[in-house]
C-alpha cells in the first residue's frame, strides 16, 4: 500500500513514471535499514514523524487560518449539495477582498448517497459506518499481525511500551482526523476535478496542497509522503527480516548461528524484501488496484489470525493447532464470502465490483469473526492446550548468550501486572469513547450546524497540534540524559578534555591504561 500510493503519488507530482518510482523508494529504506538495523529505524522514525507532523500542522493552519474558516468551508461543502445539477460552480475566495467569487466549471457535485439529506456534513453515513467497520478490522490485523508492533514493544521497557502504544495511538489518530478534515473536507469544498480513480490512488492531499500552494505544496507532500513511506517501511522491513533469520534460519536452519551469521542473513532479507515489494506493488498496479482498493482488501487477508493471537496471548487453553487451522480457514471462509457478496450485489465479479463496501464489509467481517469461532471451539473442546505462560521465559534462547534487555527489577510479575492492567484498563475505555460513544454522540447533530461544524474542526486542530507538540518534545525530555551525555563526550572530544571519573572511584585507583579505556 505505501508503494501504490506513493508511485502513484510521486508520478502525479513530479511526472516520474511510476514502475521507476516503485522501484526507487526501496532503496531509500534498504540502504540505511541495512546497514543501522533497529536502533537506526527507531532514530530515522523520529525524525520522519517530527517531519510529517511539521507538514500536518502547515496544512491545517492553511485551510482553516490563512486561506479560509470554517465557515467559509461550511458554505461551500453545503453549496456543493445543494446545487444539484451537471453544471457546476467553482467556489473560490479572495482573501485580500474578503469576497467569494465563481468560476463556471464542469465540476461533480450533488447529493451523497447515503448520507442523512445527500449532505457531506453529517455523520449519519452508511457508506462512512462500512467504511468505519472495515477500517477497524483491517487495522486490528496491522496491530495483531504485524511485527513491528511485537518489535517495538519488546525492545521497549514495560512501562514504556504501556503508555508509549497508548500515546502512539492517539497521536496516529490525529493523522487521518486533521488531514480528513482539512485537505480531505477541502477537495470537495473546493469542488477540484478529482475522479474516483484518482482518489483511490490517494492523489487527493496532493491535489489540494497544489491548488493551494503550487509547486511549494507539492514539495511539501512528496517530503511527508517519503518520511511516512521510509519510516514505516524501514520498520517492515527489519521486522520480516527478523522473522527470517530467527524464526526461520535459526529455528530450522542453523540452531547454532551466531550473531554475525543472523546479522549477515538479516540484510540480505532486507535487500531481498525490498526488491519483492516494488515487483508486488508493479503487479497491483498493473492488474487495476490501487491503495484505497488494496486498503479495503487488507482486512479479508490479514483479519482471520487476529482473534486466534487474541486468544493465544490470554487463554490458557487457546491451542496452537487450533489457531493455524482458525486462521486459514477464517482467510478461505472470508474470500468465498467476499467473491459471493460481489456477485449477489452485482451479478459479476470485477476488480470493481469486489471492491464495492458491501462486498468488501462482508469479507472483513467473515474473516474476524469465522476464524474466532473456529479457535473458540477448537480450543474450548477439541484439543484445550492448557499452556502454562511461566514456561515463556525458559524457552527464550538469547543469541551467543547476549544478557542485554531487562533487568531483574523490570521483570518483576508485579510490576508487569501492574503495567497491564494499566494499559487494558485505558485501552478499552479509548476504545469504547473512539469507536462507540464519539460517532454515537454525533449522529443526534444530523445534519451538522455552522457552530457544530466549527467545534467539530476545533477538535481537528486541537488534536493535530497537540500530537505535533507531544510527538515532537516527549522523546526528547525523556532521553534527555542520554542525549546530554553524547553532547558531552562530543564536546569533550572536540576540546581534548578527558572524560570524567566515574562516580565511586577514586582518583588513584583509576591507572592510565584503565582511564583510557573508560
Amino acid at each position: 500500500m505505501l508503494l501504490l500510493g506513493g508511485a502513484a503519488t510521486v508520478e502525479a507530482l513530479t511526472g516520474m513514471d511510476y514502475r521507476l518510482a516503485s522501484f526507487l523508494i526501496p532503496w531509500g529504506i534498504i540502504f540505511y535499514t541495512a546497514s543501522g538495523g533497529l536502533q537506526a529505524t527507531f532514530l530515522a522514525s523520529y525524525i520522519h514523524v517530527v517531519i510529517i507532523f511539521a507538514v500536518l500542522i502547515t496544512m491545517i493552519f492553511l485551510v482553516y487560518v490563512k486561506e479560509y474558516s470554517s465557515d467559509i468551508m461550511y458554505d461551500f461543502l453545503k453549496a456543493t449539495v445543494e446545487r444539484n445539477t451537471t453544471f457546476c460552480e467553482k467556489y473560490f475566495f479572495d482573501a485580500a477582498k474578503g469576497e467569494t467569487f465563481f468560476v463556471p466549471g464542469d465540476y461533480a457535485c450533488g447529493p451523497v448517497s447515503g448520507n442523512k439529506d445527500g449532505s457531506y456534513l453529517t455523520m449519519s453515513s452508511s457508506g462512512g459506518l462500512m467504511f468505519g467497520l472495515i477500517n477497524i478490522v483491517g487495522n486490528f490485523g496491522t496491530v495483531f499481525v504485524d511485527q513491528t508492533y511485537w518489535q517495538s514493544a519488546i525492545a521497549a521497557r514495560p512501562e514504556s511500551a504501556a503508555k508509549g502504544y497508548l500515546l502512539g495511538g492517539l497521536c496516529w489518530f490525529s493523522i487521518p482526523f486533521s488531514l480528513a478534515t482539512s485537505l480531505g473536507l477541502a477537495s470537495t469544498a473546493l469542488m477540484l476535478p478529482i475522479s474516483k480513480s484518482e482518489a483511490g490512488a490517494g492523489l487527493v492531499p496532493p491535489a489540494v496542497a497544489v491548488e493551494m500552494l503550487g509547486n511549494t505544496g507539492a514539495a511539501l507532500i512528496l517530503v511527508m509522503l517519503f518520511m511516512a513511506i521510509v519510516s514505516t517501511g524501514s520498520a517492515e522491513a527489519i521486522a520480516v527480516s527478523s522473522l527470517v533469520a530467527y524464526d526461520i534460519y535459526r529455528e530450522y536452519i542453523n540452531p547454532d548461528a551466531t550473531g554475525e551469521q543472523i546479522l549477515y542473513v538479516s540484510r540480505v532479507v532486507i535487500v531481498v524484501f525490498g526488491l519483492i515489494m516494488g515487483c508486488f506493488a508493479l503487479l497491483l498496479y498493473e492488474i487495476g488496484v490501487n491503495l484505497g482498493w488494496v486498503y479495503l482488501f487488507m482486512g479479508i487477508i490479514i483479519g482471520s489470525a487476529v482473534c486466534p493471537l487474541w486468544n493465544l496471548m490470554t487463554w490458557s487453553k487457546a491451542s496452537g493447532t487450533g489457531a493455524v487451522i482458525a486462521a486459514w480457514s477464517g482467510l478461505v471462509l472470508a474470500i468465498v464470502g467476499w467473491m459471493v457478496a460481489a456477485i449477489i450485489q452485482s451479478g459479476d465479479i470485477t476488480i470493481d465490483t469486489l471492491g464495492t463496501n458491501e462486498a468488501m464489509l462482508a469479507g472483513n467481517l467473515i474473516a474476524i469473526f469465522s476464524s474466532g469461532f473456529i479457535h473458540f471451539v477448537y480450543s474450548a473442546f477439541i484439543d484445550p492446550q492448557d499452556f502454562d505462560f511461566s514456561t515463556l521465559d525458559s524457552k527464550l534462547r538469547l543469541v551467543e548468550e547476549d544478557h542485554r534487555g531487562l533487568t531483574e527489577a523490570e521483570k518483576d510479575p508485579h510490576k508487569l501486572a501492574k503495567a497491564e492492567r494499566w494499559i487494558v484498563r485505558r485501552g478499552y475505555i479509548l476504545t469504547l469513547v473512539l469507536i462507540v460513544i464519539w460517532p454515537l454522540l454525533s449522529i443526534p447533530a444530523g445534519v451538522f450546524s455552522k457552530s457544530y461544524f466549527a467545534f467539530w474542526v476545533l477538535i481537528a486542530m486541537c488534536w493535530g497540534f497537540g500530537a505535533a507538540v507531544l510527538m515532537t518534545t516527549l522523546p526528547l525530555t525523556e532521553s534527555s540524559d542520554d542525549i546530554n551525555k553524547v553532547l558531552s563526550g562530543a564536546v569533550n572530544a572536540m576540546l581534548g578534555r578527558q572524560p570524567p571519573v566515574p562516580a565511586g572511584k577514586a582518583d588513584d585507583d583509576v591507572t592510565p591504561d584503565k582511564e583510557e579505556e573508560e
